[in-house]
């Protein structure tokens, strides 16, 4: 069976590039639709799918070629460009498969393999998931190419032509949304008032507003508010504070003042303050009393409207301090949180028991709101859409899922969880990170303003969302186990399970799932028959608080709920094509002992599956290689084929012969390859664990079969290098290294380095320091003109990279000879690793920065050697 590319080279420096710039797409990006904590890039999945489907070619310059069309594939701008997607489809075989993701999650993996072409399958056990899968994948293949039906658009284009896509679908999204808005504010407008400013009446952005506790201070017992901070606005030129107008020893209310003399912060450590009138300290302990016991409230400090020339800020007045003053709602989701998680809802610790404790009456009036026009708005729209030639029921209802979408959007941004950022002037949404601090000092959005917060915003984000979805092939998206037992057979599987320990998604969109439940529940009650998510126990992580707080009990249910997926997976899986799945891995792990990468690897080769290859994935961006090297890495993909039911033991013996043969030309393939060091022992293990993994067993002599762990230690070993290349005075260097970096040592540890080595520390004048009783590394900017070997060339490059870049590079390279450079090189790869398990986060980038620039500098060299007057185009440094 021929190899797919995916199992042989992919040009990973480009497709990490483009996933790491997702990162800061916005406006038409799928996860603006509708926030999910762990989505993948489009880029990293689009190039994962494409290269498992495309033959490899077993020939470099048509591998070029597919790395060419690759590249141009997952560049954002390109995601809906015809051409670019016919040449990448033209590559893919006539009868594609079918494609399924047992946890699709947000769905970036089902949405990229319908815009390739393939019929698509995503499943997952939470409902949210669901919901955002069929938003993407399901819902716009039924309307691609169909106009609007709202009657502005019919009017003022009158054209059923040209509405390519899912824009009909999309533009109608945009005019119902906008109708919901006029009927909410005919309905609950009054509680928004507009501010008098200097520059006449103004629309309100935020209302800010400041946790508050009676002072334990006997002699004080004002009404203290808690904030991170009096400071408002911090933009230059335009500093604007709040401050406390203390009267007779209490606060008789909030002036808003201009400038750079914002009072101290009363926020003393985490969870602590200190009373702003007495300065009385207060402790984290006397919070959670106060809070449990019910005796916190809160005070508004200030106001944020819009002007003419940017933000308004004024103080609170008895009108707007009323307008908020509402009572609750007859019918808001009362539903109680999960009690044991309390790392997710910060709050919890401070009595939050219920999600509507999370809002202001005024925020959850105006989000139930929202959430009961969301049906009201669908009769009108499937009124509209009679006689236009789809079904109007359905069509309606589609139209309710987005606006369903801009509810849930608009709670991340109204919330009492929500902060004034006063660096941008704007609200900050609830989900900062997958969790849901406490805030203290929180921002109350004004939803009919045109700023941070409001629904025109969220409404313009799901729209132009939906717009740019592919809206090809087939999609279905449904609830499902992974562990259960599927009818699907015969399909190309992609999917990115739960990593070992991670956060529990299920409890975290409850949060979204209450309001998701109220627009919803009547168009899909087969998702919504429960309060909140349902089936949490069975959510695939190693959750201790769901197994008797016992990390051994949630272990072994990860261990065998994995187990069983994989087995799953084998049975679904078609011959033809490699399966790919995700390892949310971290880079500050042990890699060979770690339990959540141990046990997906031990899963995936019990279930009977060869590991053929292994491509670590950067999701951020790559300038953090600059300050932490090990903060690269997110996700490794495991590329898996199905392994011959009758595929032989082998002896440990034979084992280590083989993976010594397979590794180092595998190593060599990838580092040819420009796969920089950072990816190399990620990349390293793939051809490694397919020696391992393509025999039933490995056999010790007493008959015991190595494990995955040993296997993994072995791997890495020969990952680190060896010493075949180098010279007798260069092997002392590196194990000097290794042990002690360019740090002193005594001169008996360097003696016995040196006869393990069979060297003389006096022979080696020109690469180690030797006086006095100690011994170093001469440090790579010091070394002499004589200092010879594999070693001083390797750090005269790496300094010469550092201070010179390509040019003094391309010279040594020109003056030493291509052979002798290519030494230093794979040496540079080595060293790398050496400081990256060492944590020289400094020394690693240099090793870095010098392998990855390698061709450039190769041809500054050939450059360099040309005849002086074939010299005229010398490349620049970009």
């Amino acid at each position: 069976m021929p190899k797919k590319l995916i199992e042989v080279s992919i040009p990973l420096k480009e497709i990490n590039a483009a996933s790491a710039r997702e990162k800061s797409i916005r406006h038409g990006h799928p996860s603006t639709l509708h926030l999910w904590w762990s989505r993948k890039p489009l880029a990293t999945t689009r190039a994962v799918l494409w290269a498992s489907l495309v033959d490899d070619p077993g020939d470099d310059e048509k591998r070029k070629d597919l790395f060419a069309i690759l590249r141009k594939l997952v560049i954002w701008e390109n995601t809906n460009n015809p051409d670019v997607l016919r040449e990448a489809r033209a590559c893919l075989p006539k009868d594609l498969p079918e494609l399924l993701d047992p946890f699709a999650g947000g769905g970036s993996i089902p949405l990229e393999g319908q815009r390739l072409g393939l019929t698509v399958h995503a499943h997952d056990l939470n409902p949210v998931a669901v919901l955002i899968n069929k938003a993407m994948i399901e819902i716009p293949p039924k309307f691609a190419e169909l106009p609007p039906v709202n009657p502005e658009t019919r009017r003022n284009i009158g054209s059923d032509t040209g509405w390519a896509g899912a824009s009909g679908l999309a533009e109608d999204v945009r005019y119902y949304g906008e109708r919901m808005k006029e009927m909410a504010f005919a309905r609950i407008g009054n509680m928004y008032p507009t501010i008098r400013t200097a520059e006449g009446e103004a629309k309100v952005i935020a209302w800010i507003w400041a946790r508050t506790v009676k002072c334990p201070n006997p002699a004080c017992g004002c009404e203290m508010p808690l904030v991170n901070s009096f400071v408002l606005s911090s933009k230059k030129g335009r500093e604007v504070y709040v401050e406390p107008v203390i009267v007779d020893g209490k606060i008789s209310g909030y002036e808003v003042r201009q400038g750079k003399n914002a009072p101290e912060s009363p926020k003393t450590g985490k969870g602590s303050f200190k009373c702003a009138v007495c300065g009385a300290a207060v402790s984290n302990e006397y919070l959670h009393e106060q809070f449990k016991a019910g005796h916190d409230g809160r005070v508004m400090i200030g106001i944020a409207a819009e002007g003419r020339n940017g933000r308004i800020y004024v103080a609170p007045n008895e009108e707007h301090i009323k307008a908020a003053d509402v009572p609750l709602p007859e019918d808001y989701p009362e539903v109680e949180m999960n009690q044991d998680c309390t790392d997710l809802v910060s709050g919890r610790g401070y009595g939050f028991t219920h999600w509507h404790q999370l809002f202001t009456n005024r925020q959850l009036t105006m989000l139930t709101t929202f959430s009961d026009l969301v049906s009201e708005v669908q009769e009108i729209a499937e009124n509209d859409a009679k006689g236009t030639g789809r079904d109007a029921k359905e069509y309606a209802e589609a139209v309710g899922v987005y606006l369903a979408f801009v509810v849930d959007k608009l709670t991340q941004y109204n919330s009492t969880l929500c902060l004034w950022d006063a660096t941008r002037d704007g609200i900050a949404q609830a989900f900062g990170r997958q969790a849901l601090p406490m805030v203290w000092n929180f921002a109350e959005s004004n939803p009919f303003c045109n700023s941070s917060g409001c629904f025109s915003n969220m409404l313009d984000w799901v729209t132009k969302a939906v717009g740019r979805l592919p809206a090809k092939a087939e999609g279905e998206a449904s609830r499902a186990e992974a562990q259960d037992e599927e009818k699907l057979r015969n399909v190309m599987i992609s999917t990115d399970p739960p990593y070992y320990d991670n956060i529990g998604y299920a409890d975290l969109s409850d949060y979204f799932y209450i309001w998701m439940r109220r627009s919803l529940r009547n168009i899909y009650p087969e998702l919504f028959r429960t309060m909140l998510v349902p089936s949490k126990d069975n959510e695939l992580i190693a959750t201790p608080y769901r197994h008797d707080n016992s990390p051994e009990k949630a272990k072994t249910f990860f261990e065998s709920g994995m187990a069983e997926v994989c087995k799953n997976l084998y049975k679904y899986a078609t011959e033809d094509y490699p399966i790919t799945i995700y390892y949310a891995y971290k880079q500050n792990e042990n890699d060979s002992a770690s339990s959540g990468w141990e046990t997906m690897l031990k899963a995936v080769i019990k279930a009977g599956f060869t590991i053929t290859g292994t491509w670590p994935v950067h999701t951020e961006l790559t300038s953090a290689l600059k300050t932490n090297i090990n903060a690269l890495g997110s996700s490794v993909v495991l590329v898996c084929r199905k392994r011959s039911p009758s595929a032989p033991h082998i002896s440990r013996r034979n084992f280590l012969l083989e993976l010594k043969r397979e590794l180092s030309s595998a190593i060599q393939t990838l580092s040819d390859g420009s796969i920089s060091p950072v990816d190399l022992p990620q990349s390293a293990i793939g051809p490694g664990m397919m020696v391992y993994s393509k025999y039933s067993g490995v056999l010790e002599p007493d008959g015991t079969p190595i494990t995955v762990r040993d296997a993994l230690r072995e791997i890495n070993a020969l990952i680190d290098g060896d010493d075949e290349d180098l010279d007798s005075e260069s092997r002392f260097c590196v194990e000097l290294y290794r042990e002690n970096g360019f740090d002193v040592v005594s001169y008996d540890d360097a003696l016995k380095i040196a006869r393990a080595k069979n060297v003389s520390v006096e022979s080696m004048n020109g690469t180690v320091f030797a006086e006095k009783g100690q011994v170093h590394l001469i440090d790579r900017e010091d070394l002499k003109a004589d200092a010879v070997g594999v070693w001083a060339l390797a750090q005269r490059l790496t300094y010469a990279m550092e201070k010179g870049g390509n040019p003094a590079c391309g010279a040594i390279v020109k003056a030493c000879g291509k052979v002798q450079a290519e030494k230093a090189r794979r040496l540079a790869y080595r060293l790398y690793s050496i400081a990256e398990r060492r944590k020289w986060a400094e020394e690693a980038r240099k090793y870095n920065d010098l392998a990855e620039s390698w061709n450039d500098v190769l041809k500054w060299a050939d450059t360099l050697a040309k005849p002086v007057a074939e010299q005229i185009n010398i490349p620049m440094e970009d």
